[in-house]
């Protein structure tokens, strides 16, 4: 009996030293992919240049700079954009883009993101968004319903609901789960040696109780509008077009 513990603890050693070293040679051998989105490498950085349009549909749009926090948690070769959009009747949207470089810790888990400001989540549903240009195509996309409770300036509490929609897009592959992204990733990695320069993209809107479905409505028709400016269809919507 003792000796057989001690060749399955002898196995598990191995298989342990057997991943690192496997993982230790695919770092030093893999390749960086291509991203999903537009962008264009900036002269002497590590970082990318991606852009957010800055008019769609009747919404004017500010770019909001990464914060001090932002820019000590992201590595240094992560490249980043967001935008405060706002239609003619006060309704905002902020839109982001985070695009990994050779670190996939750039993209957090967006179950951190807004339960850590105060957000809960109380409905999760995958859905498909139809997209028409450049070629028509359904864009895969995760939408959540949160809440919080915020303070008036009189004292009073009154409770705030959240639309946040996000996906995950890479060189012709798109993920609504960080599940989803980082299987793909290390399937890609392991059989092509490519790590896949993955973009994590969100919309978030702020509405009152009872109003989602409405705030959804204008979401999508602002994504659908801004979709087509930064990302890359899929090769399969290029090989359906007539």
């Amino acid at each position: 009996m003792k000796n057989q513990k001690w060749l399955i603890v002898s196995i598990v050693l191995v298989l342990i030293a057997g991943t690192a070293g496997a993982l230790t040679w695919l770092r030093a051998h893999q390749k960086l992919g291509r991203p999903g989105i537009k962008a264009a490498q900036i002269p002497g950085s590590a970082r990318m240049n991606i852009g957010l349009p800055e008019l769609v549909l009747d919404y004017t749009s500010t770019n909001v700079p990464e914060s001090d926090v932002e820019l000590g948690y992201f590595p240094k070769d992560t490249s980043y954009v967001r935008r405060a959009y706002q239609a003619p009747d006060g309704f905002w949207v902020s839109s982001t883009i985070i695009l990994m470089g050779s670190d996939r810790t750039s993209i957090h888990q967006p179950k951190y993101c807004l339960p850590g400001q105060g957000w809960r989540i109380d409905e999760q549903q995958a859905v498909r968004l139809p997209i028409d240009r450049p070629q028509p195509y359904e864009l895969p996309v995760m939408k959540w319903i949160v809440r919080t409770t915020a303070q008036r300036p009189d004292g009073r509490k009154e409770d705030v609901c959240g639309l946040y929609v996000f996906w995950f897009v890479a060189d012709n592959e798109e993920a609504t789960s960080d599940a989803q992204f980082q299987l793909y990733l290390l399937r890609d990695l392991l059989f092509t040696g490519v790590l896949q320069r993955w973009a994590y993209v969100s919309y978030f809107a702020v509405c009152a109780p009872g109003q989602e479905e409405i705030t959804f409505a204008r979401m999508k028709r602002l994504i659908a509008a801004s979709v087509p400016e930064f990302q890359l269809p899929p090769k399969s919507a290029n090989a359906a077009a007539p």
